[in-house]
């Protein structure tokens, strides 16, 4: 057992189920990971303040540790000119459900930033981490004196060396290889491929705190990889997708175990900020012309999104998936959690 494992998470066990914004992580996943003696994180992006209280409730009634992750608001704006010449590219792609994307309002927002820091101060929760940037300083002095360890992703060094000046309890390294968003605080530049043991080596070696792994785990070996490299627990995301109790939809579950996918690329088509995804049409023909442009562009596509995976149409649908996707399989969550771990 790992002594800051204990005390960091509050579990014995190295496996850590991701967040996963938009809808995978459910509570229900959640309380089935915590179960099977992993510690689990809820996914506060892109929830109502209200939503995610309801989702503490009913973590917390589990009686498991569980921690709640919250993007940091790094806005990455995009020009007038440049989110019309975006929407007005990708309008076609909404007329089969009577979308007028060329249309739409640019939207700009932080996604309820200090109402969702408020709740956590009020009614504090085992673990908080941060995605996307540093919060202030402020934020994480607030939240340790409630009662909150506080972890903040990374994804090189130097990032690193910046969250540990602000006096966290400890980091989330995610390689290049993950699924979904990169925490990156630079989205125009992506970081660089390194192998999840090589980062969490760096990053562990420049800070000395504890460092939790992500990115690109497929399996046992994977996380044995990351633990002898020095991680206090390995997160998973993608391997939970298709789990029973997972939130993904269905087209999403689907497209991960379709053979036809045979590659994840990573793309700002869908949100105007860097992401892995399984290659689609929707990639393939916008991907090179997308700007930068975080949350405007999220706005922009959500609709077509969520009528995408309504209708099965996995060509228009953000697929999010790791590079260790083919691993990912339809089981109870327990079970994916055991089989994990059981070679460990």
């Amino acid at each position: 057992m790992d002594s800051h494992r204990k005390d960091l998470l509050g579990v014995d066990g190295p496996v850590v189920a991701a967040p996963m914004a938009g809808g995978p992580t459910s509570t229900g996943l959640a309380a089935a990971v915590g179960a099977a003696g992993a510690f689990a994180f809820l996914a506060a992006g892109y929830r109502t303040p209200e939503a995610t209280a309801d989702d503490i409730a009913v973590a917390r009634a589990t009686g498991r540790p569980f921690g709640v992750n919250v993007f940091v608001p790094t806005p990455v704006p995009v020009a007038e000119a440049e989110f019309r010449r975006y929407a007005a590219r990708i309008g076609p792609e909404g007329a089969p459900y009577g979308l007028d994307l060329a249309a739409a309002t640019r939207v700009e927002d932080d996604d309820h930033w200090a109402a969702k820091i408020d709740l956590l101060v009020r009614d504090p929760v085992p673990v908080v981490s941060f995605t996307f940037g540093l919060p202030p300083a402020g934020v994480v002095r607030d939240l340790r004196r409630a009662g909150s360890r506080v972890l903040v992703t990374v994804t090189d060094p130097a990032e690193s060396a910046a969250a540990a000046d602000l006096g966290v309890d400890g980091l989330v390294a995610q390689s290049a290889r993950a699924g979904g968003h990169f925490g990156t605080f630079a989205p125009d530049r992506p970081p660089s491929d390194r192998p999840l043991p090589e980062l969490v080596g760096l990053v562990a070696g420049r800070t000395g705190l504890p460092v939790l792994a992500a990115g690109g785990v497929a399996g046992g070996p994977d996380v044995r990889a990351a633990l002898a490299a020095g991680a206090t627990g390995v997160l998973v995301g993608t391997l939970l997708l298709r789990a029973d109790e997972s939130g993904a939809s269905r087209t999403h579950r689907d497209a991960l175990a379709d053979p036809r996918r045979d590659r994840t690329v990573v793309t700002r088509a869908f949100t105007g900020r860097p992401a892995r995804a399984l290659r689609n049409d929707f990639v393939d023909r916008h991907g090179a012309q997308a700007p930068l442009g975080y949350p405007a562009l999220h706005h922009l596509t959500r609709p077509l999104r969520t009528a995408a995976a309504r209708a099965d149409d996995a060509d228009r649908l953000h697929l999010w998936a790791g590079t260790g996707w083919r691993a990912a399989r339809a089981a109870p969550a327990a079970e994916i959690i055991t089989e994990l771990t059981r070679t460990l």
